[in-house]
């Protein structure tokens, strides 16, 4: 009996094998081609910035490469004891990174708390979503002046403001997400004995994470832009204020050396969430692969 079903065994082991081969192979071309075509394109876009300003030859558009030359001589050019950062890092990026990633961290810590709140107080919304809406519906640059009469220039005004600018894509997912949460899993929970805590951090919170991380995102945007906002109005240093101050004595290289860096800036904040995301909600996609 042993004899008959070891060479099926082999056969199945085999089939299955030589499946997993092509699927494997098939990711793996996947994500060249989307490595291919993301950079790609980038390059592509770089190429033809530098032809542009070439063949235009204005001083208000350099080409990419001074540009690019700037930032090195500026920023990058320091000891490689200190990963090539020169003293400006610390007067131009540092502190804007502070302010931003300390503005948006209240806002996650405040929106998520509030939201979780509200999303689980059932049979409020009349009340709350009026002044929740007007309150959002103010654009956060009109609030500078107020807040620099009541805070002044310094780093609380300008955290202040990111906070109050970046928190309601928060706060709304993390209600939308409370409140879509099934009915039936949490009065399952309930009828098995699992508290309100655990329910919480078991059943609500994962589900509604994916809401939550997608107005992470927006926000994270959002806070990127009030910061540099915030900066160019009242500051004395900061790239906002480096980018202003760089315009207004026609330092025009210096001005797009500061706008490439914010670039820059935002794309890796936005791939550290995205990383953090991935690894997060790792769960969430293994259960929608599955549903397919």
């Amino acid at each position: 009996m042993t004899a008959t079903e070891t060479p099926a065994a082999d056969a199945a082991t085999t089939a299955t094998t030589d499946r997993a081969g092509p699927t494997r192979g098939r990711l793996a071309a996947s994500r060249a081609r989307e490595f291919a075509l993301r950079w790609g394109v980038l390059a592509v876009f770089a190429v033809v910035w530098q032809l542009a300003t070439t063949w235009a030859d204005t001083p208000y558009f350099p080409a990419l490469t001074e540009i690019l030359a700037r930032v090195q001589a500026t920023w990058l050019s320091g000891p490689a004891s200190r990963l090539w950062l020169t003293d400006a890092v610390a007067a131009d990026i540092a502190p804007s990174m502070y302010r931003l990633l300390v503005g948006w961290s209240l806002a996650v810590v405040i929106g998520v708390a509030v939201g979780f709140v509200l999303g689980m107080a059932r049979g409020i919304e009349e009340y709350v979503d009026p002044p929740v809406h007007f309150l959002r519906a103010i654009p956060p640059p009109v609030l500078i002046p107020l807040f620099i009469i009541l805070l002044g220039i310094g780093d609380r005004m300008k955290i202040a403001l990111i906070t109050l600018g970046v928190i309601w894509p928060i706060l709304l997912n993390t209600v939308d997400g409370v409140r879509s949460v099934d009915r039936t899993q949490l009065d399952t929970g309930q009828i098995y004995g699992i508290s309100r805590t655990k329910r919480l951090t078991h059943i609500v919170l994962p589900s509604a994470l994916p809401k939550i991380f997608a107005g992470l995102r927006v926000s994270l945007s959002l806070a990127l832009i009030l910061m540099v906002i915030s900066e160019m109005f009242a500051a004395t240093d900061g790239i906002g204020f480096w980018i202003v101050s760089s315009q207004r004595s026609f330092r025009l290289v210096d001005m797009w050396a500061g706008i490439v860096v914010l670039g820059v800036l935002g794309y890796v904040l936005n791939a550290v969430l995205l990383a953090v995301e991935h690894r997060v909600l790792a769960w969430h996609r293994g259960v929608r692969g599955s549903e397919t």
